[in-house]
């Protein structure tokens, strides 16, 4: 247990944040294509290549969140992809769920699959070199109808259950509650909808077992939907965000990494900062886990072509600069 205590408690080091590189297929497709990439093995191999040896990243990054296939891919030098980040200071790390499938015949919501045969996959990933997981749950806002209470109890159930598998398994549970920023709910409504998916989570956690010192939170920031025609300040959205953080996250907890969500870079960035420089003396400290918006200006860069590497390599750490002066404010910890 010490081993996935002090695993959290690194990838939180002062300054530092996570890169989520996990990106299924189908996902990863839809980032190359507007860049006009072919999604083979070998062009996602080359473009974790280009993040993964980019030079100063480790003064940033803490650690990164791998898909299954890139765990098993190397440099074009042929070093294993977690060998090299180890080298390097940087904690590899692995998403573990299957992605979602609908709840009920009749429903938008979903529910997370990958819960049976998982321990025995933990046990390959531990030995292929990760150290910590990552398990992503969706919460869908549509009105006042959903999120169901049903839908957030199971989710918040499979969360619990693969957090305590990870922990048997020798490895730091991430875990991902994401309520979704799309729709049109104000930020009201996405503030209640947090808090008692937070509620539910943590809930579900201590009746499971999980040891909260070993553990990360992966939380949205609490802001209005996509759709709403609302505009807050990223104060606003700081105090929201802090304040659903405040009722419903134990201190025991190490760190919480926001995700972007599907915010720019330059939103998510001026929202952490935000959040970051008003949390005060919270008792956990406060960083991202950024997949889009720490890697979109990197990939536009890139476009595939060799000649782009050192450019594109240039513009992830730029971001990764920037979001690391943007959480050292302190925050109580």
């Amino acid at each position: 247990m010490s081993g996935i205590i002090e695993t959290a408690r690194q990838l939180v080091s002062p300054g530092k944040g996570l890169l989520a590189a996990d990106e299924s297929l189908p996902t990863i497709k839809k980032r190359f294509d507007p860049q006009g990439i072919a999604s083979t093995e070998e062009t996602r191999r080359a473009y974790r290549d280009l993040l993964f040896t980019t030079p100063g990243m480790e003064n940033c990054i803490s650690g990164v969140i791998l898909f299954e296939e890139t765990l098993r891919q190397a440099t074009a030098s042929g070093d294993p992809f977690p060998q090299l980040l180890a080298k390097r200071g940087i904690i590899p790390g692995i998403k573990v769920d299957a992605g979602t499938a609908p709840l009920g015949a009749d429903t938008t919501e979903t529910m997370t699959k990958g819960l049976e045969g998982l321990p025995e996959r933990l046990s390959d990933f531990r030995r292929r070199g990760a150290r910590f997981a990552k398990w992503r749950a969706v919460i869908h806002i549509d009105g006042d109808r959903l999120p169901t209470a049903a839908a957030i109890s199971a989710n918040a159930t499979s969360l619990a259950r693969y957090a305590r598998d990870c922990q048997d398994a020798d490895l730091t549970p991430i875990v991902e509650p994401e309520v979704l920023m799309d729709g049109s709910q104000n930020i009201d409504r996405s503030a209640d909808v947090t808090r008692a998916t937070l509620d539910a989570v943590f809930k579900a956690l201590d009746k499971a077992g999980v040891r909260l010192e070993g553990m990360l939170l992966k939380p949205n920031m609490v802001v209005p939907g996509a759709h709403s025609g609302q505009t807050q300040t990223p104060e606003q959205i700081a105090d929201a965000t802090l304040e659903c953080l405040r009722s419903s996250v134990p201190p025991q907890v190490p760190g919480i990494l926001f995700l972007s969500g599907g915010q720019s870079p330059e939103v998510s960035t001026r929202n952490l900062r935000a959040i970051v420089r008003r949390a005060g003396a919270a008792p956990w400290r406060l960083s991202f886990s950024f997949g889009r918006a720490l890697q979109d200006e990197a990939l536009a860069a890139w476009k595939g072509r060799s000649q782009n590497l050192e450019a594109a390599q240039s513009a992830f750490l730029r971001r990764a600069e920037i979001l690391s002066e943007a959480v050292r404010a302190p925050s109580g910890r």
